[in-house]
């Protein structure tokens, strides 16, 4: 099974929209533990920088200049990722990194939708199985570049 990054006791009588594998509402009123799996893995590459908000925002933002300015063969450019919360977050990284290059950085931003599964398992094994449902969640994705 994948990892999980949080848990939440829901009640069976709460609405449980998206559920998967059969209706929330047949079965015997039962706990559930909401289980959210991480995010599918994106490619990665070494200049893609995936922001979340555990992450002090002063290391972010030094990572990030970093990678920009470390001297390598192509274009200098990075990829700053941001799912759910961590959008304003990225948003906020990027134009901080344009602030200091003085206007010498450009900003390509483009946005998705990603689908996100969730498990829900009963408090007592024995009381029934485990259900999915999946949800969606918005992303951002800023490509962060010096012109030619």
């Amino acid at each position: 099974m994948s990892e999980s990054c949080g848990a939440v006791s829901l009640s069976q009588s709460q609405s449980l929209p998206g559920v998967a594998g059969g209706s929330a509402m047949d079965m015997d009123p039962v706990e559930f533990t909401l289980r959210k799996r991480l995010p599918r893995k994106l490619p990665r590459r070494r200049n893609d920088v995936y922001v979340n908000m555990k992450t002090d925002f002063r290391a972010q933002l030094a990572r990030c200049q970093k990678l920009l300015d470390s001297a390598g063969p192509g274009p200098r450019e990075i990829c700053i990722h941001g799912l759910g919360l961590a959008i304003s977050r990225a948003i906020n990284i990027a134009l901080q990194l344009q602030a200091c290059s003085q206007g010498a950085l450009q900003l390509a931003a483009n946005t998705s939708t990603v689908e996100l599964v969730d498990d829900l398992e009963p408090e007592d094994p024995d009381e029934g199985e485990t259900l999915t449902r999946t949800r969606n969640n918005s992303a951002i994705h800023i490509k962060v570049f010096y012109p030619q």
